[in-house]
């Protein structure tokens, strides 16, 4: 019988998760959950933990821990015939810890940049609202400064790309992530990977899942 692959990937905003996560399914197969996705489904098929889910969002309240434990453990596993890579949760030791009486992780993916980095890219973005649209100075330059290349309308930096806005973000982050990657190294799953750049961490990355991925038996 196959072992399927679970994994996590943590980031900080800015750390190039996404670009990271995308290449990891292209290159591995694996299938990516995202746990505001996985909220969503139980909530649009009206569970009786998307009720209740859909209940506290409307207040405007978090989700309680269990709640969102059952109902991500719930999504988990449904998916039985492949691997796959969760982003977006658990944010706290607590939902870790319930989350592994449900599910075993064999991998937990960390990427580390610094914070100054981080900072000096995002600072770089402006958006056009009513489109979402997204550009960057230096990466992904409007054709004509400050204005959306579609409609010709005034870009904006929204506030939470302004540096003091994404320093809280990231003290926010490294507050409550640190129990949580304390949580995932006392297991041993926990793999860091620092750098500045998703063109330099990634070589790593791959090189790593090369060497772990086969020898767990999974499809690849």
């Amino acid at each position: 019988m196959s072992k399927f692959f679970k994994m996590i990937i943590l980031g900080a905003p800015g750390s190039g998760k996404g670009t990271i996560s995308s290449r990891i399914l292209r290159d591995f197969g694996l299938k990516h959950l995202s746990s505001g996705d996985l909220l969503r489904s139980q909530v649009i098929s009206k569970t009786e933990l998307g009720v209740k889910a859909k209940a506290f969002m409307t207040a405007g309240k978090l989700v309680p821990d269990d709640v969102m434990v059952k109902l991500i453990s719930e999504e988990l596993a449904k998916i039985t015939s492949s691997s796959w890579l969760l982003d977006g949760f658990p944010r706290t030791r607590p939902q870790a810890e319930a989350l592994n009486k449900h599910e075993k992780l064999d991998l937990v993916l960390s990427l580390e940049v610094p914070n100054e980095v981080i900072i000096d890219r995002l600072k770089c973005r402006w958006t056009h609202l009513p489109s979402g649209r997204i550009y960057h100075t230096e990466f992904n330059p409007p054709k004509t400064p400050g204005k959306d290349d579609v409609t010709g309308e005034d870009l904006v930096q929204r506030e939470d790309d302004k540096p003091e806005s994404i320093r809280q973000r990231l003290d926010l982050y490294e507050s409550s992530t640190k129990p949580l990657k304390d949580f995932y190294e006392e297991l041993g799953i926990l793999q860091v990977f620092c750098g500045t750049e998703s063109n330099e961490i990634w070589p790593r990355v791959h090189k790593y899942l090369q060497n772990h991925l086969p020898a767990l038996g999974g499809p690849f």
